[in-house]
């Protein structure tokens, strides 16, 4: 490949899913398949990623793809834990994947990473297929090499349903994301339907549709992005590592152009770009070899797109996974200036807020795009763990809803844990945002209530009760009787009216079920005791009763939105009562 000519490089294919729905076996069995129906046996894992040359594909495919060429010259599954290598893995604010695989359980469906990782595939308009993983536990499942259609067709009529069952299932909960999804062979236009093809990584059965569907859409619909320059070097940093003898490492994906082991690259970090030379360009072996223990690497002497590569070089201690990598050719300040756009993560901080630390920059967007849909405001954003300087910034907001942290796997460094021991902080420390968002919502009701409850105690509130003749426990010393709380509440220690404006005392005790308690709500009855009263002088049978508010209190609740629409009568029915004898009372 002479320098600048252009070529096709491999589309980079992500696997998402939920834990323990399949996808590392997946993966594990296309390597194997691919291994063994490969001549050379050399089907090479990169780091982080797997590259299946065409030939391997043919080989796995048999017959399915007998009458087809294909120009791509493979695929390269991107093999670290699903949602958080495609979110870590971007380029120029969308993913650095051409196209995806949703892996779900057929038998458990849909579950929290699962929606994280559709919300995600949606956010960066990612093409994708679903493998409905693991047919063969559905119960009386009989293992076949026919493809899907007479494979399903075959089963058992009981065996058939149940397939139905759970297929439809499946397809309703992809609905309900406002997408549609059909199995592959009924589809006809795969820009407007999700393919869904019956996986089983444990017996092989779909691999071959699976790696044929792919490899069908990517031919079909991606050529033309395919075709690269073979100039310089672009890639995104996978993760970054402490590797013994070599000291920071970096694992990457090279998406265009090519790297030489002597080239000088710029990559993105929390700050500054660091400008840095290649030590080494490493490669594992090949996959039939990659058990051997005495040698881990090949140092190579330049790498081409699309694959994994580990680089060594000096000054890597601030770079962060999901940061450009560039090699420079020409205009070094220019490269500079590229990679920090690219790091630069574009959104406007609200004044107020709360706090969100993620570990890549792809994860912090994700977490960011999550908390605006839900209206959340965001103070700060940041790439990295939760010190103790973030939880005294925190802890010195005045609003409660702002004492409150979003920490997307990242630690919470242990001077952080101590301070965050003497403060009524909330951290969801998670590393499934779904799960962060449940939580949130959560909390955010709890709160609310929490706050409620807090600003009703305050003050005096209205309340209007019934005396329920037939609840006569005692007639005085003190008087104790039945009463219906009709509209707001009732505490100890507030004094009661009758409707012309009488105080006839004080409640000195509630009792609900046999038990005092502090206070009573609508549509409960209790008993109450009056001191300074007798049952049929005072006060009778059926007699409607009110607090007696300060006038303070009154004023402030009619200023105040704390009270709820039955409350609100009653308030303004002592104030009637009240301006009988004072007409500018609550003035």
């Amino acid at each position: 490949m002479s320098g600048g000519s252009k070529f096709i490089r491999q589309p980079i294919v992500s696997v998402l899913g939920h834990v323990d729905h399949g996808k590392t076996s997946l993966l594990d069995f296309i390597r194997g398949s691919a291994v063994v129906s490969r001549e050379s046996g050399a089907i090479t894992q990169h780091i982080g990623a797997t590259e299946v040359p065409i030939d391997a594909i043919y080989g796995v495919c048999g017959d399915l793809l007998k009458e087809t060429k294909f120009t791509l010259p493979g695929l390269l599954f991107i093999d670290t834990p699903g949602h958080h290598a495609f979110t870590t893995l971007r380029v120029r604010g969308g993913s650095l994947a051409d196209l995806a695989v949703l892996v779900v359980d057929i038998n458990e469906g849909f579950k929290p990473q699962t929606y994280e990782s559709i919300k995600i595939l949606k956010q960066y308009k990612t093409p994708f297929i679903i493998a409905a993983n693991k047919i063969d536990a559905i119960s009386g499942w009989q293992k076949s090499k026919n493809i899907a259609m007479a494979r399903i067709e075959n089963q058992r009529y009981n065996v058939k349903t149940m397939f139905e069952e759970k297929l439809y299932e499946l397809i309703g909960t992809v609905s309900e994301q406002k997408l549609n999804a059909d199995l592959y062979f009924n589809i006809s236009d795969f820009r407007k339907t999700i393919g869904i093809i019956p996986t089983s990584a444990k017996t092989g059965e779909g691999i071959p549709e699976l790696l044929m569907v792919l490899v069908g859409l990517a031919q079909r619909f991606l050529e033309d992005q395919l075709h690269i320059e073979s100039g310089p070097g672009e890639g995104s940093v996978l993760e970054v590592k402490e590797e013994v003898g070599l000291g920071k490492t970096i694992d990457a994906i090279i998406y265009n152009g090519k790297i030489k082991n002597d080239d000088k690259l710029v990559i993105g970090t929390t700050e500054e770009p660091v400008v840095t030379r290649i030590k080494a360009l490493l490669k594992p072996k090949p996959l039939d070899e990659i058990r051997d223990p005495r040698e881990r690497f090949d140092n190579v002497s330049e790498v081409y797109a699309a694959c994994g590569v580990k680089i060594s070089s000096p000054d890597l201690e601030n770079v962060i996974p999901g940061a450009p990598i560039r090699v420079v050719k020409g205009n070094l300040e220019e490269v500079i200036k590229e990679i920090k756009s690219q790091t630069k993560i574009d959104f406007e901080l609200d004044s107020q807020g709360i706090l969100v630390k993620a570990d890549t920059i792809g994860s912090l967007e994700a977490l960011i795009k999550e908390s605006r849909d839900k209206g959340i405001k965001i103070r700060k954003a940041e790439i990295g763990n939760v010190s103790k300087r973030e939880i005294v910034e925190v802890d010195a907001t005045l609003d409660p809803f702002n004492k409150l942290i979003f920490a997307f796997n990242v630690k919470i460094l242990p001077e952080a844990k101590e301070e965050l021991a003497n403060t009524d902080i909330t951290v969801f420390d998670e590393n499934v945002i779904y799960t962060i968002m449940e939580n949130y919502d959560e909390w955010i009701e709890k709160k609310k209530a929490e706050i409620e409850r807090e600003r009703r105690q305050d003050y005096v509130h209205p309340g209007m009760i019934k005396f329920l003749p037939e609840y006569v426990f005692r007639v005085s010393h003190p008087a104790v009787i039945g009463v219906r709380i009709l509209a707001g509440r009732i505490k100890t220690g507030l004094r009661l009216m009758k409707e012309d404006g009488r105080i006839i005392g004080s409640i000195k005790g509630i009792q609900s079920e046999n038990k005092p308690v502090e206070e009573a709500i609508q549509g409960q009855e209790v008993a109450i005791s009056i001191e300074g009263i007798t049952v049929g002088r005072q006060i009778k049978g059926e007699d409607i009763l009110y607090t007696d508010l300060p006038i303070s209190d009154a004023k402030k609740l009619r200023e105040m939105d704390v009270l709820n629409l039955d409350e609100k009568d009653v308030l303004n029915k002592i104030f009637e009562i009240k301006r009988k004898s004072d007409k500018f009372w609550g003035m």
